[in-house]
């Protein structure tokens, strides 16, 4: 099919200086931050994807992207994180054995030091998605940042739950993967592999379960995380070209980060992969009441992907610090959707926005 977007295009944001500041971690990879730039903000905003995303997902030019929204609302310096996960990088289509201990200990902390060498000590605020959004958890429960102003986190946090369909996969699909199939990587583009090949029979094979839309890349990528019909969003809030370009702008993922999800999910929430690590807690619930940023949970009433996770941890943090933290249960949306969908702007980054104002003093004055 003939693309009608380019992929890793920046059209989406047109009317801001764009620039992209590199960085390496403390165990030797490059990563990137983008910066969108209409003027210098006493609240900076830092925008962190999930897995086998980028900062395209917050750039889409198809229709309101959140860069865009964050801009006009006011929030003139808004930066993109691209880490070890981000389909921009080779990471995840190498065989690899990085956890997300690594991000939590070597990605996020690398970024915040870079951006803060740029924007100095004015607030930061972090809005996150996915496995980017429990890895950053990490890093700020586990005491690896501080100095966070407020955290926007979508669909899960610190208390991974999963269908029981997708807790299978979870358990039994990285070594069926790697070891049976000979296939470290799940990619969406299985599909468009030559006939008679691996990747090509496994798409199809997947595409039998899958009558909802003719799209092979939406199949792979629901048996992929979820468990659903679609599982990543509901078919209906995506934009038709949005829909056409998924493979673009949800790449391939390596299988081993399954198996510390797996771990977390098993243990019914976040832990780390190395028990025995000291870098990092055992419990990273146990100093909750300790950790001042305030968190604003985001799931939509149909994720399918981690359920009720922010639900759960919502609770769990109101247990522990009661008042501090937000729970928004957003009506008709999924998982990814809340960033992707084509009315996010009107349905979602409202809230998002609100969220922000209600920590930024200034804001608070005017």
């Amino acid at each position: 099919m003939e693309r009608r977007i380019p992929r890793y295009t920046l059209d989406g944001v047109p009317d801001a200086e764009m620039s992209e500041r590199l960085f390496a971690t403390e165990d030797g990879l490059g990563l990137s931050l983008t910066r969108f730039h209409r003027a210098d903000c006493d609240d900076v905003v830092l925008l962190i994807h999930g897995l086998t995303l980028s900062r395209d997902m917050f750039i889409m030019p198809e229709h309101t992207n959140l860069v865009s929204f964050l801009l006009d609302e006011g929030f003139t310096d808004v930066w993109a994180l691209d880490f070890r996960m981000s389909n921009r990088f080779p990471y995840d289509m190498e065989t690899h054995r990085y956890t997300m201990d690594d991000i939590a200990l070597f990605d996020h902390p690398a970024a915040l030091r870079a951006l803060r060498e740029a924007v100095g000590d004015r607030r930061v605020h972090i809005i996150a998605h996915c496995l980017g959004s429990v890895t950053f958890m990490m890093s700020l429960f586990g005491g690896v940042v501080d100095d966070i102003t407020s955290v926007i986190s979508n669909s899960v946090a610190l208390t991974p739950r999963l269908a029981p369909w997708a807790r299978r996969k979870l358990a039994f699909g990285p070594a069926l993967s790697e070891y049976v199939l000979g296939m470290p990587i799940l990619d969406p583009r299985f599909g468009d592999a030559p006939w008679f090949t691996r990747r090509r029979l496994f798409a199809r094979a997947v595409s039998l379960f899958h009558r909802e839309c003719d799209n092979s890349a939406c199949h792979m990528l629901s048996f992929m995380w979820g468990s659903g019909k679609p599982a990543m969003f509901a078919h209906e809030t995506l934009d038709p070209v949005t829909h056409e370009r998924m493979a673009d702008l949800c790449g391939p993922c390596g299988v081993h980060y399954y198996r510390h999800l797996h771990k977390m999910v098993e243990a019914g929430r976040v832990v780390k992969y190395e028990p025995d690590d000291p870098r990092l807690p055992r419990d990273f619930l146990v100093n909750a009441a300790d950790i001042t940023t305030p968190v604003l949970f985001l799931t939509g009433d149909r994720n399918h992907v981690f359920t009720d996770s922010n639900i759960v941890c919502h609770r769990l943090l109101e247990e522990a610090a009661p008042g501090r933290h937000k729970l928004e249960v957003l009506p008709g949306y999924g998982h990814v959707d809340p960033f992707m969908g084509i009315d996010s702007y009107r349905d979602v980054f409202p809230r998002m926005v609100a969220f922000l104002n209600e920590h930024s003093p200034k804001r608070q004055a005017a």
